[in-house]
């Protein structure tokens, strides 16, 4: 072209890249993605020999900088129907290695609980196969393109609305017409997707669904380990956290070696729960204590086992395990931990139904126990309801985050 800019490099085949993107046919796109899959998976490969060595650091290494991340620009960038089959492949390598990292042979039904994010209790492995229509409709929308749409975003869409419930689809008007993000679209499948597995599930499995997914959960997965700071795990105990966590078998059909009349169930119910052997107390006793560790480093002091042999009955009942004086309005707070499991089976029902209903009990239970006794001492009960599975109860929630600000203000 006479004139034309010569420093302006110039295309003349119908395939070429621009900005990391291909922009061309299925073959060519194809290729391309191939390229870039084959460079993803010698990451793979690497973190598989680190997960030999230390399992809970290469799953986060995973699930951060190996896997969704290194194809969701091409998702961004590309139409579904060029990218849906090479992101799929890819798909299948993240879950190859995910195994040999962390030694644990998932299943087709495991690996729907695995790809969720860890709001909904997964591992954050998401498949890019599954949210590619979600990336490539927020991606055009971003662009505020005002000519009439192709094909390819029609297809988008129809892909789109055949993983979402009705309620959560969208149309070509609404994705115009709004600033919907990505973010939104892929929590749209996600939802479907956790509430249909909720739906297949055992009401022990539900139970224990809706307590890993209740918030801030899984917040043991998102931790920088640290053996510094305590916040590491060793790779056999990482391995059985991570399966229980799951609600893979982690029983080998055993029975309990502190009570042999009870068999070892595969969900681990017993396992947190029984009392023999001590295990039950140390848990209590090691809550309480870095509960303790919280209220010196927010300057609230705290007293240990307070209340024995208080009130006018002078009861060996101990309404506080952590006592902190001047908490609200002067009076101080009587902090009572417990831990209930929401697989018990006196709660399973209800805790299948609707999320922290064990904690929610456990914490009316405590009340009942304990308001009398504190208010004869002028004291403030707040139990302090945890499930074994991670979930607590807003009043328990609402408590660490005015510690947590007492902290920072420190």
């Amino acid at each position: 072209m006479e004139g034309f800019p010569t420093d302006i490099k110039m295309f003349y085949e119908p395939n070429l890249e621009i900005l990391g993107a291909p922009i061309g046919d299925v073959i060519f796109c194809a290729k391309f993605l191939a390229q870039k899959r084959a460079k993803a998976v010698r990451l793979l490969t690497q973190l598989s020999e680190v997960g030999s060595l230390d399992p809970q650091i290469a799953l986060l290494l995973l699930r951060h900088c190996a896997t969704f991340c290194k194809l969701i620009h091409l998702a961004r960038s590309t139409p579904p129907s060029l990218v849906s089959e090479g992101l799929a492949l890819f798909d299948e390598e993240v879950r190859h290695h995910f195994g040999d990292c962390v030694a644990i042979d998932a299943s087709d039904s495991d690996w729907l609980q695995i790809q969720l994010s860890l709001r909904r209790g997964g591992l954050g492995l998401r498949r890019l196969a599954l949210h590619c229509s979600a990336a490539y409709l927020a991606s055009v929308n971003k662009a505020g393109c005002s000519a009439p749409l192709d094909e390819f975003t029609l297809q988008a869409v129809t892909l789109f609305n055949s993983l979402v419930p009705p309620a959560s689809s969208v149309t070509v008007e609404s994705l115009m017409h709004s600033g919907i993000s990505q973010k939104e679209l892929s929590t749209r499948i996600e939802d479907h997707q956790f509430d249909q597995l909720c739906l297949v599930s055992t009401p022990a499995n539900r139970a224990r669904l809706l307590s890993v997914s209740s918030r801030h959960a899984s917040s043991w997965l998102a931790v920088i380990p640290s053996k510094g700071l305590n916040l590491h795990l060793e790779p056999d105990e990482f391995q059985v956290a991570l399966k229980w966590w799951l609600g893979l078998d982690t029983s080998s059909q055993l029975r309990c070696p502190y009570c042999p009349v009870h068999q070892l169930d595969p969900l681990g119910h017993h396992s947190v729960t029984c009392k023999g052997g001590g295990d039950v107390v140390l848990r209590h006793n090691s809550l309480r204590d870095i509960f303790a560790q919280f209220c010196h480093r927010a300057r609230l002091g705290g007293q240990l086992e307070v209340g024995h042999g208080s009130g006018v009955d002078r009861s060996r009942s101990r309404p506080a395990d952590i006592l902190v004086p001047n908490w609200m309005i002067g009076k101080p707070a009587a902090f009572d931990v417990t831990v209930v499991s929401p697989l018990n089976s006196t709660t399973l029902n209800e805790a299948g139904a609707r999320s922290g209903s064990a904690a929610g009990k456990a914490e009316v239970r405590k009340h009942n126990a304990n308001d009398p006794k504190c208010r004869e001492l002028g004291w403030v009960c707040i139990p302090l309801a945890v499930e074994s599975l991670v979930r607590c109860t807003a009043r328990a929630l609402l408590s660490r985050a005015r510690f947590q600000h007492s902290v920072s203000e420190g």
